[in-house]
Order: structure tokens, then C-alpha cells, then sequence
């Protein structure tokens, strides 16, 4: 078998997808991108292809070496995302030339389910508690929010207890037996971070994520030192040596990105990394049918797993949504908080390929939200 093409589609609301062919009719897709970048990681994809046209899509690890290491540059979100889509749509190819669901290949099934949960909020949250119990009603037993909008990065107290109030209405939408995630997105430093974490631990969140930016990793053990809630992160970190000093930090929970973080393959070798600090795995995933599926293949499959984030009904899916691309919805399915898992050979996911192309001719230009503080400084998005 030979791959003799590798095409991709700028699909909204900002997603982009691979379509991997071979000369046995066999195709392999995955979703190679950066929120905001879509178009740069599609000319790496492009790049990347002269490497893969004319090989054998079933040497998935020796393809993986080849993207990741032929050249001089190697690494960053970019190419790391470049890679990943391939890498999901060469599991996909194994997968179906063997008629086995790729968790099979990663050594069989760990669970039966898969625990997900969604987005309440937006960047600027407000009617949270609105939002969580639709999403209760939807079936969800866990929601994830940003802690907060617009802060400053020393937040006053009024600041500090916006963020509490917010966390408590939640929590008493969901009660005791559900969860709720906060998600700082490095918005504070250190030392803000280390105040209102302290704050919110009565609440008992299952976790707060990325409490500093990604390149004040020295300082997540200080955060980390003196929290009472678990420290999450990894969506802006891309392989197994980004994830060591944030592990030795003492994170509990590992959350790198399947269209991120090098595809199947990394994550894999990242969740076996985080076994070894006592940490669990929660891919994240704000993006598409393709990146969810791969992403559960890999929860199928990983012992210290802990939940999936999904992207069905996410302030970001404007003009499309997560199920618009794919023929079979029933696998999506979470009526009890759970997806169940399925046995369809590859990736699992059935992809409307008139669909994707139609979307392709329309094409997207999403780019994150610019802001600024009173003083000028950017905020994070």
C-alpha cells in the first residue's frame, strides 16, 4: 500500500481537516490545526506531504519519526499540529486496513466509556449557572468555565470575588455529585493564581487549568506547592520534553491536544510519561469530529485516563458545528455523561466528505479576539 495524495479542507467554524489517500482505496483523515493559524499549518501540511507521498501509510511510527525529525527545525505548535492530523489519519488507514478501531492497535480497551464534558460560558462568562443546567439537562455530569473575562493580572478583590461567584452559582446548579473545571488560561500570575486558586477550593473544583502561561513553567510548582485544587494543564505544550518539568511540577492532570501534541502517537508516549508522576490524562480538545475520535481512541486505551472535553455547543462553533461533518452522529452520543465506546474500524468516525468539500469552497478566516487592558498590555484570549 502507498499514499498517493494528502489533501486538506478549511472547514468552519475554524477547524481544518486531512484526507490521506492510498492506491488501495483506502483514506485516512485527521485534523491538523492551530486555532487562528488554520492556513499556516495547512502550508506545513502541504510541506510535510512530500515526505509522505509514494510511502506505506501503515508504518505509522516510522512516518511519525520521519515528520518529526527529517529536518534541521523541528518542533513548536505549528509543525506539531501539522504532524498530529497526518499521525490520526495514518492510525486511521492501519486501523482499516486491519478492520480494527485503532484503540485496538494501542494494546485493546481499558473501559467501556468515556466520561466528557463541555463549555459553559464564553471568554467573558456571565449566566453561567443558565448555561450549566442546560448542559445537565443535555446529559453532562461535568462542565468546564473560564475562572473569568478581561482581568487584571494582579485582580483586585472585587475581581477575586467575581471569579468566586461565578464558581458557586455553578456549583450550586450541579450540586455535590457533578463536576465543574476552571479553566485560567494563564490569565493570572503567579502569585494572583496562588490567591484566588485558595479562594476557590471550598468549592471543589475537579481541577483548575493552566494557571500560569506556558512559559512561566518554572514557577507551576510554586502554584502548585500551595494549592488545595488539582493544577492542570498541556494544551500549549507539543511532546513528551514539553510536559516533563510541568509533571515534575507535580501537575495532576496532563491535558495535551491530539491536533497539538503529535498526533496518537505523542500522546500516547505523553500519557504513559504522565503515568510515571501519578498524573491522569485529559486530552483537550475545543475542535472537531476528527480530533474527538482520536482523542477517545486514546482514552479507550489509557489506564490513567480521568475525562474528554467535547466541543458540542462551544461559544466558538459559529456557522458549524461539531456533527455537521460527520454521517453518523449515534457514536457522539453522551445521554448519561459518556460515551460509549465503539468498535468501527480506524478512527471510528464516518466523515460526510461532500460535506467537508462544500465547507472547503466556503472556507473560514477565525482568528482569537484581540484585547487589551486599561494599561495597554495584551490579555490573554
Amino acid at each position: 500500500m502507498k499514499i498517493t495524495s494528502v489533501e486538506t479542507f478549511l472547514v468552519p467554524p475554524r477547524w481544518l481537516f486531512c484526507r490521506v489517500s492510498t492506491d488501495e482505496g483506502i483514506v485516512g483523515w485527521g485534523e491538523p490545526v492551530v486555532e487562528g493559524r488554520a492556513e499556516t499549518v495547512r502550508a506545513a501540511v502541504d510541506e510535510l506531504s512530500d515526505l509522505l507521498v509514494g510511502q506505506d501509510p501503515r508504518r505509522v511510527e516510522d512516518l511519525w519519526q520521519l515528520m518529526t525529525k527529517a529536518a534541521f527545525y523541528r518542533g513548536g505548535p505549528v509543525l506539531s499540529s501539522a504532524v498530529a492530523g497526518l499521525d490520526q489519519a495514518l492510525w486511521d488507514i492501519l486501523g482499516k486496513s486491519l478492520g480494527v478501531p485503532v484503540h485496538q492497535l494501542l494494546g485493546g480497551a481499558v473501559r467501556d466509556e468515556v466520561r466528557v464534558y463541555g463549555w459553559i460560558g464564553g471568554d467573558e462568562p456571565s449566566a453561567v449557572a443558565e448555561a450549566a443546567a442546560r448542559q445537565v439537562e443535555s446529559g453532562l455530569t461535568a462542565v468546564k468555565m473560564n475562572g473569568s473575562g478581561r482581568i487584571g493580572r494582579m485582580p483586585t478583590r472585587e475581581e477575586v470575588d467575581g471569579v468566586v461567584t461565578r464558581l458557586a452559582a455553578v456549583r450550586e446548579v450541579l450540586g455535590d455529585s457533578r463536576d465543574v473545571a476552571v479553566d485560567f488560561h494563564g490569565r493570572f500570575t503567579v502569585a494572583a493564581a496562588r490567591r484566588v486558586i485558595g479562594e476557590l477550593a471550598p468549592l471543589h473544583p475537579l481541577f483548575v487549568e493552566e494557571p500560569v502561561l506556558p512559559e512561566y513553567a518554572h514557577r507551576l510548582g510554586d502554584v502548585v506547592a500551595t494549592s488545595g485544587v488539582p493544577i492542570a494543564c498541556g494544551e500549549r505544550l507539543y511532546s513528551r520534553t514539553d510536559f516533563l518539568p510541568v509533571l515534575q511540577a507535580g501537575i495532576a492532570v496532563a491535558q495535551p491536544d491530539l491536533s497539538h501534541a503529535g498526533g496518537i502517537s505523542e500522546v500516547r508516549r505523553i500519557a504513559a510519561l504522565a503515568e510515571t508522576f501519578d498524573a491522569l490524562l485529559a486530552p483537550h480538545c475545543p475542535l472537531g469530529p476528527i480530533a474527538l475520535a482520536a482523542s477517545l481512541q486514546v482514552a479507550f486505551a489509557t489506564p490513567n485516563f480521568l475525562i474528554q472535553e467535547q466541543s458540542i455547543g462551544i461559544h466558538y462553533n459559529v456557522d458549524a458545528e461539531l456533527l455537521d461533518y460527520v454521517l453518523d452522529r449515534a457514536p457522539f452520543a453522551f445521554p448519561e455523561g459518556v460515551i460509549r465506546r465503539w468498535e468501527a474500524p480506524g478512527l471510528g468516525v464516518d466523515i460526510d466528505e461532500d460535506a467537508v468539500r462544500a465547507a472547503d469552497a466556503r472556507g473560514h478566516r477565525w482568528r482569537p479576539p484581540v484585547r487589551r487592558h486599561e494599561d495597554g498590555s495584551f490579555a490573554e484570549w
